[in-house]
This record gives structure tokens, C-alpha cells and sequence, in this order.
């Protein structure tokens, strides 16, 4: 803070004549000027010898109360001898306060004092900067870390100060806080779509954010070092922040940035941990925890041995596997064993090669999330996971690899909400299979049939055979035809085929391509019934 009227009058021998010492002086300016307005900033104690003063000092005076000047000192014994009784009255009358600067004082000497007093003032705030920097360093290296930062920032701006998330809820706040306010255009600036708007530039959020009012005074600031951020602070105070107060705001800043940064690496590191017993736990279950000669570890126990030094543990059998997006990872992470399934991972096929089953400590961050939860407890982590959730069968975990195949099918198929293995695989087995792979082998076995002739009555008829079980009068009377007429077309098939249509594996594979030709491009209706 720049020092007082008063201080600069101790320091310098000045005697005050009218008006009160408690104004701040920020520069010292000379001028013998009628009007030395034009060339002043407020704050300054204007130091003349009044050589062009004469007569009525009001209007002089009035200009430099507008300016804001901190006051007038008269230099004696040049052009006045003493101070003109008109310009003690003018300064009386403005309330504009008026020394007088004796004749053996020299000018430059006022300008250097003041000078000195600026730049100890200025030292004083950096010393009270770097000494308020030291408290909250040792605070943050305190257990509670960033919230014991959050603490010792209020008690250094003598206000308030919370702690917000990415998204705008509060994790922790000091008493009398007041961040609803700030999370609320906080909000307004994200948009609906998480999209920032106005301040922010290139979609990120703003550097800092400023809201003032009559007797409050708040400042938001992001932390975390990307595009994203990773959480938000927020203090606020009844009067305007000084800039030793703003040094102190962004130290706190950069503190909570930096612990925010390395509580995200540790949970990263604690990801891949995770990742890697998963690997463990799906070697234990492709190899059945068997060994050569001896008995070895299941994969299970390889699996609990590995998390027990860091603290964590498995859900007791019977497990369920959940398949969840990537950015469900932080709200099931508190609540069940997660780990990123990265994409090179397709069971079974995985099932087949021990080596494939293995997780790479880089998972793409998109990839599907593995969640492991005991059965009692797998809808409400689903709920808490939101969006698309794939569930397993309840499994042990020798089964595992089958498990995962089938959370993630169950992920994979396109619907919305909580989708249970069990509930796809009951409408349907081609529901299972690779929808592409699928209609290639269906074009692959009828293509003798789709080649015979421009008529589609073989297929169609093929298609009402095996639909009524090989019964030939119900199959003919679907499809509005003599019973000869069928034996007819199916012996055709048959033919065509070069398969025997009573043989129990052949109709199952004509079925599924019945099927996946229906459902790549299903019968026309309007089509006129085969004759």
C-alpha cells in the first residue's frame, strides 16, 4: 500500500496548514501550470512555487479536488512568502489538503523521500508476498493437503475460499463461504453442452474470473494444466484485492494446480496397476490356474496378492462383469475394481491365445472400462455408471475371459441404458454374431440359390420349410401352395445345395443365414406370392 500524506509529512518536514493527512500518495509532480490536470493520474502530491498564482484560487483548487490529487504543497520564500490567505481559504472550502514546503527544503529532496517510501512499501509487500507464499506451502504439504490450502488462503485475504470440481460442485469451503454465486456463472459459461462461451477463447474456460459487487469481491481460477480442467478455486473477500492479496491468490493457485496434477498421475498409476491384475486375472482364468507338474496360484490369487500392498481387493465369487464408457471411469472408480480394457482385447478369440489376454500399460483413454462387482451390489454401481452399461452373467473367476465377452457384447449392442447378457442372448443368436460376418456367410451358402433363375421362390420356400420344423403341410400352407410343390422345390435345394436338408447341423446353418438375409434386407411385402 502506498504510504499516507502523514508519513510523507513526517519524513520530509512539511507542515501541514488545512485538511486531514490520511490520503495515499503515489507519485510526487511539480508544476507551475494554471491547469497541471492534463498531466496528472490521481494519488500525487503536487509540489509548486505558485508563480502564476494569483487572486482567486478557487477554480485551481476545484480542478485539482476533481483530479483526485492527494494535496497541494506551496513552496515559500520565491514567489509567496508565505501561503496567500485566498488559497488557504480555496483548500479550507474543497477540502483539499495544503502544506506549505519550507524554503530549505528543496523540491527533489520531497520527490526522493517519497520515492524511498514507495520502493520500501513495495518490499514490504513482496517480503509479505513470499512470507505468505511459505505459509501456504507448508499448508498444503499438510494431510489435507489442497483443502488445508483452501484454508489457509481465506485467513490470508481475511475472507473466503472453497474448493469446487470439474464441474462446479463443492468439494470443500471455509465458513461463510459464498461459491454458489461463482458456480453459478460458472455454469452459464460452460453452456448446456459443456461448450465455454463468452470470455473463453477456443472452447476452453477463462484464465480467471472477477465478480464484484457492493461488498464482495470474488475470483474464480481454473486448475489443472490442459484444455479440460481439472477443478476450480474460488475466494472471495468484502473489499477489492491488493496486489500483494493477487500474488497470494495465484500462489494458492498454482499450489492446488500442482496437487490436482499429481493426484492424477497417482490415479493413473493406480489405473495401470489395475489393468495389470486384470491381465493376471484373465491368464488365471484362460489357463485354469493349472501348471505342469504342481500345483500353481489361480489367477484370483495372483490377483490379491498383487493389490493387497496397495490397499485394494476383489469382490468375493460370484462376480458380475460390467462394460462401461471411458468417461464412466470416475464416477464407478470409488465403488468397484475398474480397469480400461484396451482394444486390442476380443474374447473369445483372446480366450484362445493366453498371450492376447495380456493388458498393455497404455489403454487408449476411450476404451471400454472393466468393472468387477459383486453380484448383490452390480445394479446400483450400473446406475452410478449411467449411459450404456453391458452386464455379464454372474461367473466365478475361472470363467472370467467368458464373463468380459460378454459384458462387452452386451456394451456393444447398440442399446441405450443397462443391458444384461442374458436378456440380448434370448432374442436371438444372431444378435451374437458379427453382423458383417454374418451376412457374408449367408450370401456365401444361398448363392446357388439366389443364382437360379430371377425368382426368389426357392429361397422363400426354403425359408417357410425349416420356419415349420420340415413339416411339409404347414409350410405349404404358409406359402399358399400344394405339398407337392414344396417336396418339389426342396428337392431342388437340396440339389442346388448339395447338402441334405434333414440333416439337424445343415438347417441350423441355413436358419442363421436365413436370418441374417432377413435381416440385411427384409422380404418385400409387397411381393406377389410364387407360383
Amino acid at each position: 500500500m502506498a504510504p499516507s500524506l502523514r508519513t510523507v509529512v513526517r519524513r520530509t518536514g512539511l507542515r501541514p496548514l488545512v485538511g486531514t493527512l490520511d490520503s495515499v500518495v503515489r507519485w510526487v509532480a511539480v508544476s507551475e501550470l494554471e491547469d497541471p490536470t492534463p498531466y496528472l493520474e490521481g494519488d500525487e502530491l503536487l509540489l509548486t512555487t505558485g508563480m502564476r498564482l494569483e487572486g482567486d484560487f478557487s477554480q485551481y483548487v476545484a480542478r485539482l479536488v476533481a483530479r483526485g490529487v492527494a494535496g497541494l504543497a506551496l513552496g515559500v520564500g520565491l514567489s509567496h512568502e508565505e501561503v496567500p490567505p485566498a488559497l488557504l481559504e480555496a483548500a479550507t472550502a474543497a477540502g483539499l489538503p495544503l502544506l506549505e514546503v519550507p524554503r530549505e527544503t528543496p523540491f527533489i529532496a520531497v520527490g526522493k523521500a517519497v520515492s524511498d517510501l514507495l520502493a520500501a512499501e513495495q518490499y514490504d509487500e513482496i517480503t509479505r508476498a513470499f512470507a505468505a507464499q511459505g505459509r501456504l506451502t507448508r499448508a498444503a504439504l499438510r494431510t489435507e493437503g489442497p483443502y488445508a490450502v483452501i484454508d489457509r488462503l481465506a485467513k490470508e485475504v481475511g475472507g473466503w475460499a472453497a474448493l469446487l470440481d470439474e464441474n462446479g460442485e463443492v468439494r470443500h469451503a471455509t465458513r461463510a463461504a459464498k461459491a454458489e454465486a461463482a458456480a453459478r456463472e460458472l455454469a452459464r459459461l460452460r453452456g448446456e453442452h459443456g461448450v465455454w462461451r463468452g470470455g473463453a477463447a477456443n472452447g476452453r474456460p477463462p484464465a480467471s474470473l472477477a465478480l464484484s459487487g457492493p461488498d464482495e469481491h470474488v475470483v474464480l481460477q481454473p486448475l489443472g494444466g490442459g484444455p479440460r480442467p481439472r477443478g476450480f478455486f474460488v475466494v472471495g473477500a468484502s473489499r477489492a484485492f491488493s496486489p500483494v492479496t493477487q500474488t497470494v491468490i495465484n500462489a494458492a493457485g498454482s499450489l492446488l494446480t500442482l496437487a490436482v496434477e499429481q493426484g492424477g498421475a497417482q490415479r493413473e498409476a493406480e489405473r495401470r496397476v489395475r489393468s495389470a491384475v486384470l491381465g493376471l486375472l484373465l491368464d488365471g482364468g484362460l489357463d485354469g490356474g493349472k501348471g505342469r507338474g504342481r500345483a500353481q496360484p489361480t489367477g484370483a490369487e495372483r490377483a490379491r496378492a498383487a493389490l493387497a500392498p496397495l490397499g485394494g481387493r476383489l469382490p468375493e465369487e460370484p462376480v458380475v462383469v460390467l462394460a462401461v464408457a471411458g468417461d464412466a471411469l470416475d464416477a464407478v472408480e470409488p465403488h468397484a475394481f475398474t480397469a480400461r480394457l484396451p482394444e486390442a482385447i476380443r474374447l473369445p478369440e483372446a480366450a484362445r491365445l493366453p498371450e492376447a489376454a495380456r493388458f498393455s500399460e497404455d489403454a487408449p483413454l476411450g476404451s471400454p472400462v472393466v468393472v468387477l462387482v459383486a453380484e448383490a451390489e452390480a445394479e446400483r454401481v450400473a446406475a452410478l455408471a449411467g449411459g450404456t452399461v453391458g452386464m455379464s452373467a454372474p461367473s466365478a473367476y475361472g470363467d472370467l475371459p467368458g464373463a468380459l465377452d460378454q459384458a462387452r457384447r452386451a456394451f456393444e449392442s447398440g442399446r441405450d441404458g443397462l443391458v444384461r447378457f442374458a436378456d440380448l442372448a434370448g432374442q436371438g443368436l444372431l444378435t451374437l454374431l458379427d453382423p458383417a460376418a454374418a451376412q457374408a456367410f449367408a450370401a456365401a451358402l444361398l448363392a446357388p440359390l439366389t443364382r437360379y433363375g430371377s425368382r426368389a421362390d426357392l429361397i422363400e420356400s426354403l425359408r417357410a420349410y425349416i420356419g415349420s420344423n420340415g413339416h411339409w403341410d404347414a409350410a405349404a400352407q404358409r406359402l399358399g401352395i400344394h405339398r407337392h410343390t414344396l417336396r418339389y422345390r426342396m428337392k431342388r435345394v437340396s440339389e442346388l445345395l448339395g447338402r441334405d436338408l434333414d440333416d439337424p447341423g445343415v438347417r441350423a446353418e441355413l436358419w442363421i443365414a436365413l436370418a441374417a438375409t432377413s435381416s440385411a434386407c427384409p422380404p418385400d411385402s409387397s411381393r406377389s406370392s410364387p407360383s
